[in-house]
């Protein structure tokens, strides 16, 4: 068992032996839309649990998603509605906030509604915890009274962490002010641990005291991720790259609180375009919608499970490969008689992949067929999808007519704005005139792989010593495109005629411009 996720099951074993029950976390902070990187992080915990019941089945496993929604907003989204309307409510807790898309109860219950929306989608198996309802039903209260008893423990860790202003001010315990309902970065002046409360001075100099459980105070996010671990005897939890120096802190803190930190896992970035980290509030990488309006769920799966620890860019180039993977390694793992379990399909699905055929039809095929005929919906292409396939239909082909709608809305967004047709010079028309005459007497049976064979030829006759340059022209003065198919393939479902006229009309482009 070689794959990641049995590779961090088995570690978590090792740490935590002898365990009944081994839980897994993961966090959301809520103040920005729920992106990609967000819902990556509770499907990597997912895979690993999933490997833990593969390898030891006794032992129960158990998936906590808790949402930090007890936060102050400190910064409005660029991508949310009623800019205004939040900037009045700053650095109160999101759970606090009218909801900008008025829709729920606050701005932080609309956002918990996301995500959980996302994680259901896959049939995630957790248990979502709200950190506004922990904090006010009691469940932390045990853990931030030990807090509050180790203290200067607890400063120890966390000051040098810090510039020296910085450590002047600085408290693990921020309170919420009673009457502005804001969560409060001030000083604290007093400790009573008897009382188990905490004084600050407000901002008419008034000595305020407040009790540090049931609501009344939240902790800095370093000691409550901590505290959080401790709370509910955490055993795993995966992180981003840029979250490690304030784990290990955390870990110190959870310590510090009688209990072991859990196994973490680091993993790495999505990048967006320009290749900068994903942001929630930037709004710069690819919604969970976007990426579902272009490709299956399973796609997005796969792109998020394959290599964790190597960061990636995440746009929407990226969907066509990550869809044409899925297929091949589904088309692999049911190929092979003894099922590869280390296979990601095998992870995605949690060991029941299903057996998908699509007569080696694959999206970036579609994309290309699309492209070519200008496809306006996915009828069009059914129409040369039952020509090169008779016996396959969109109802007993439900992935196939899947690709085809998803494949039709990729090329209007993303390839029709860009589409540009190269006029061939003159020693190119020949090349393309020698394929148009050679396509007009293939057998109408010609299979992709004698068509390809064909093409393949023609390039090398006409002096082509790079083939991808003879391939790379026939995508720019046939499909307008910079890349594209696998031409036997394309031909074949396209249609030899079909793709004689789009010889002739890029000779035209040709002959018109020595006209001009």
């Amino acid at each position: 068992m070689t794959s990641w996720p049995f590779q961090e099951a088995e570690q978590i074993l090792q740490e935590f032996p002898n365990k009944k029950e081994i839980i897994l976390e993961t966090g959301y902070g809520p103040s920005g839309l729920p992106h990609i990187g967000t819902f990556g992080e509770v499907f990597r915990t997912t895979v690993v649990a999933n490997a833990l019941k593969k390898i030891a089945p006794d032992i129960k496993t158990k998936i906590i998603a808790v949402s930090d929604d007890m936060d102050g907003l400190r910064k409005i989204p660029d991508n949310v509605p009623n800019q205004e309307m939040l900037r009045e409510h700053l650095n109160k807790p999101l759970t606090m906030i009218p909801d900008p898309f008025c829709t729920h109860e606050s701005y932080g219950h609309h956002m918990n509604s996301l995500l959980c929306k996302f994680l259901d989608l896959f049939e995630f198996e957790y248990e979502f915890r709200s950190a506004t309802e922990c904090y006010k039903s009691g469940i932390y209260d045990e853990k931030l009274l030990l807090l509050l008893k180790n203290y200067d423990k607890v400063m120890d860790v966390m000051l040098p962490s810090f510039r020296e202003e910085r450590q002047q001010t600085y408290s693990p315990f921020l309170p919420i002010c009673p009457k502005t309902s804001q969560v409060l970065q001030v000083p604290i002046i007093e400790r009573n641990e008897d009382k188990g409360t905490i004084t600050y001075k407000n901002s008419n100099g008034e000595k305020i005291e407040v009790p540090v459980t049931k609501g009344r105070c939240k902790l800095q996010w370093k000691p409550d991720w901590g505290m959080r671990w401790a709370a509910f005897g955490v055993n795993y939890e995966a992180h981003g790259k840029d979250l490690t120096p304030s784990a290990i802190l955390s870990s110190q803190i959870c310590r510090i609180l009688g209990e072991k930190p859990p196994l973490l896992f680091c993993y790495e970035f999505f990048l967006d375009k320009e290749g900068k980290k994903i942001s929630k509030s930037k709004g710069n990488g690819i919604s969970i919608e976007e990426w579902l309006t272009y490709a299956p769920t399973e796609s997005l799966a796969l792109y998020i499970f394959q290599s964790p620890k190597k960061a990636k860019r995440l746009y929407f180039d990226v969907i066509p490969k990550s869809t044409d993977e899925y297929l091949e390694f589904v088309k692999r793992y049911n190929e092979n008689k003894e099922k590869d379990i280390n296979s990601p399909v095998w992870h995605i699905h949690q060991g029941e992949v299903p057996n998908i055929e699509t007569s080696g039809i694959n999206f970036s095929l579609l994309l290309n067929l699309a492209a070519a005929c200008n496809a306006e919906n996915k009828e069009i292409l059914w129409g040369f999808i039952s020509t090169y396939a008779p016996n396959v239909t969109p109802e007993n082909n439900k992935m196939l007519d899947r690709l085809s709608d998803f494949a039709v809305r990729y090329y209007h967004d993303f390839i029709k704005p860009t589409k540009a047709y190269k006029a061939p010079n003159e020693k190119e028309k020949e090349a393309l005139l020698d394929l148009k005459n050679t396509l007009h007497s293939l057998s109408i049976t010609a299979t992709a792989e004698e068509i390809q064979s064909q093409v393949f030829s023609i390039g090398k006759k006409h002096g082509y010593v790079n083939l991808r340059d003879w391939f790379q022209l026939l995508y720019e003065t046939l499909l307008g495109q910079k890349t594209g198919p696998r031409m036997g393939s394309f031909i074949k479902l396209y249609g030899t005629g079909n793709t004689i006229f789009l010889i002739e009309g890029a000779i035209e482009r040709t002959l018109r411009i020595e006209l001009c």
